[in-house]
C-alpha cells in the first residue's frame, strides 16, 4: 500500500507563510496529476493546486491563485506547497494527491493529512 506523507502544517499569523511538502510517490508508475487538496473545518475536501506531470502546467483555486504556489523538487522526489499571504479561511487539512492513469483505470493516492491553522 502506497501512502503519501505531508509535512509543514503549523499555527502561524494572518499575512505569514508556510511551505507544505509531500513526499513517498517515487514509486508511484504513471502519474498524471500530482497535487494539493484542502478540507477546511465543516466543508467538503476541495481542489488547491495541482500540476500536469507530462506538460508541468499548473492549476489553482481562485481562492488561493497569486498567493500559493505548488512546485517539485525531482532531485529530492518532493513535492511542494507555498503558501504565503495567508488568511484565516485557509485554516483545514491540507492533503497531498497524487493521481494516476494506467490504461482506462484512474486511481488516487493520499496522505494523512497537515493541519494548517491561520489565525486573525
Amino acid at each position: 500500500q502506497v501512502q503519501l506523507v505531508e509535512s509543514g502544517g503549523g499555527l502561524v499569523q494572518a499575512g505569514g507563510s508556510l511551505r507544505l511538502s509531500c513526499v513517498g510517490f517515487e514509486r508511484i508508475f504513471s502519474i498524471n496529476t500530482m497535487g494539493w487538496y484542502r478540507q477546511a473545518p465543516g466543508k467538503e475536501r476541495e481542489p488547491v493546486a495541482s500540476i500536469i506531470t507530462t506538460s508541468g502546467s499548473t492549476n489553482y483555486a481562485d481562492s488561493v491563485k497569486g498567493r500559493f504556489t505548488i512546485s517539485r523538487d525531482n532531485a529530492k522526489n518532493t513535492m511542494y506547497l507555498q503558501l504565503n499571504s495567508l488568511k484565516p479561511e485557509d485554516t483545514g487539512v491540507y492533503y497531498c494527491n497524487v493521481r494516476t492513469i494506467w490504461r482506462t483505470a484512474r486511481n488516487d493516492y493520499w496522505g494523512q493529512g497537515t493541519q494548517v491553522t491561520v489565525s486573525s
